[in-house]
């Protein structure tokens, strides 16, 4: 495994873009182009930017990383098996753990990137390319790059803030920078990149509200950081402020069937702010294979293989959605009899036979009328960012400190959520059904850690006795359902052993490989500004 030291200084050697001839989605590879003759025409600028949105660049964080971090951590996903998903499952994870080295390392690979493109242009490009365009450029890979910090500070903490590959030559060793100073470095290529991006752009591109959503959302977050047992309230304004102005001034609104938000035939709907961009035939180690990794069974999926991990939902996760729940439920989890005629439509759909995962499972070749798709690219483009969730965050800054609010646009954002599931109106949001609300909309999009770390830094002992809750009432289990009394039964088999959390649980271990290569990433952080 590549150490960021050394992905980095790769990066140096090219330019590593990449872009699109027909359509977005149509990079050539990234040794095609070198940083000495490129960047002259706007068209090469979106060629490079276009480079930032999926394809290899992401492979290793979307699909070795997203849904185990996200998920599996936080008890949303049950696995009885695979080393490395069960010390995740049972928070017995060690130094080596391949699923923290995948998030560690695939975010690094982003950032350096990001960092090559950004330089490249203010270094490199033509002056005959307006000062509008080379401002947009940069803002579109100052925002991949934000995305990326906010989760490594949401899992790692402290971690090194890079933004000159050049500079790893002359010193490779790099200390931690502390927590506050990544979030307010994500903060600020978020500003910016909320001043220079488009209010419109080509589908798929991220624009000004792409940037403020997540504006908000690394504010929210940011607001508990040090504040145990309540949020700085400035903070919590500030994500107020640009979360706010996505829903009441973007314009866009939420996709109407909550299923087809994982349908192929809907990437990149008004409701995605920025979706990994993915196509079909493009080889192992480029494209989506989320679903070849989770699905429950290999029948739906290309060319009949894959399902190597079936990810079984937990228990836990299914108490949380209330009887009426019943659409975000079936396009989330499978359980037994639940027919899925969009998969496998050939042979009539799919009937399932058991609980497993729904979400980003979309079928064959057939299905999808893409007969280049194969176990190796799904044409899905998952979202990291979409409209609910910024929904989800401006009601949550509202909220704030309070034990409950019953403030108007909270409530008016809030309740959009739930009318879309056709489920009751709220009368009132609380921490707690707050915290649901975004795990039942959210599951299996990577957020719901995220969303407990969040809760760890402003209420610490709570969060920890959440997680200890779950252990013992053995919900972080899977399940077994009766189609005919549709009742749900945790399953008998005793779970594995698994540590209690501590607020330590809440912060990943740093991956070996990259402590052997930087023995600075063991010394105490320190202040980046």
């Amino acid at each position: 495994m590549k150490s960021i030291h050394k992905i980095f200084i790769i990066l140096l050697c090219t330019a590593a873009v990449a872009g699109c001839k027909k359509s977005f989605l149509d990079r050539p590879s990234n040794s095609q182009i070198s940083s000495t003759n490129f960047y002259k025409t706007r068209s090469d600028l979106r060629l490079a930017t276009a480079s930032l949105y999926g394809g290899s660049l992401w492979w290793q964080w979307s699909n070795g990383a997203l849904i185990p971090l996200g998920d599996v951590l936080s008890g949303t996903g049950s696995f009885q098996y695979s080393n490395d998903l069960v010390q995740l499952f049972t928070r017995t994870i060690t130094a080596q753990n391949g699923l923290v080295t995948n998030g560690w390392v695939g975010l690094y690979n982003v950032i350096g990137q990001c960092n090559g493109v950004i330089n490249a242009i203010e270094k490199q490009a033509d002056p005959s390319i307006s000062a509008a365009d080379k401002n947009a450029a940069i803002a579109e890979a100052k925002f991949v790059r934000a995305v990326a910090y906010y989760h490594l500070a949401v899992y790692w903490g402290a971690v090194p803030i890079i933004e000159d590959n050049s500079k790893l030559i002359k010193e490779p060793l790099l200390p931690r920078n502390i927590i506050t100073d990544v979030y307010k470095f994500a903060a600020n290529d978020l500003t910016y990149a909320a001043q220079y991006l488009p209010k419109t752009d080509e589908k798929g591109r991220v624009t000004t509200w792409s940037a403020q959503g997540m504006l908000g959302k690394v504010y929210l977050t940011m607001a508990g950081v040090g504040k145990s047992g309540s949020r700085d309230q400035a903070l919590l304004d500030s994500a107020k402020k640009y979360a706010g102005n996505v829903c009441k001034n973007s314009g866009l609104s939420l996709l109407p069937n909550y299923a087809d938000l994982f349908k192929a035939q809907y990437n990149d709907n008004q409701e995605s702010l920025f979706s990994l961009q993915w196509a079909a035939g493009v080889g192992y180690g480029n494209g989506n294979n989320i679903q070849t990794y989770f699905s429950p069974s290999s029948a739906i999926l290309p060319q009949k293989q894959g399902g190597w991990q079936a990810l079984q939902p937990t228990y836990d996760l299914y108490r949380m959605y209330s009887a009426k729940d019943t659409v975000r439920r079936k396009a989330t989890i499978m359980l037994n009899g639940d027919l899925y005629p969009e998969l496998d439509q050939a042979n009539g759909g799919f009937k399932a036979t058991g609980s497993g995962l729904k979400k980003h499972i979309i079928g064959n070749e057939k299905d999808n009328n893409s007969p280049t798709m194969d176990i190796w690219s799904s044409i899905e483009h998952n979202a990291i960012l979409r409209l609910a969730d910024v929904y989800l965050v401006y009601a949550e800054a509202i909220l704030g400190n309070n034990a409950s609010t019953s403030d108007g646009e909270a409530l008016l954002y809030f309740n959009k959520v739930r009318a879309r599931a056709g489920v009751d109106i709220a009368t009132a949001i609380t921490p707690t059904s707050m915290r649901t609300e975004r795990r039942v909309e959210l599951a299996f999009e990577g957020q719901y850690w995220m969303d407990l770390v969040r809760y760890s830094y402003y209420d610490p002992s709570n969060a920890v006795k959440f997680l200890n809750d779950q252990d013992a009432t053995h919900g972080r289990i899977s399940f077994t359902y009766d189609p005919a009394t549709k009742i749900a039964t945790r399953d008998t088999i005793a779970p594995p052993s698994t540590l209690p959390a501590t607020i330590n649980s809440f912060t990943l271990p740093i991956p070996s490989s990259e402590i052997t290569s930087d023995p600075k990433l063991s010394q105490p952080p320190v202040p980046y500004y």
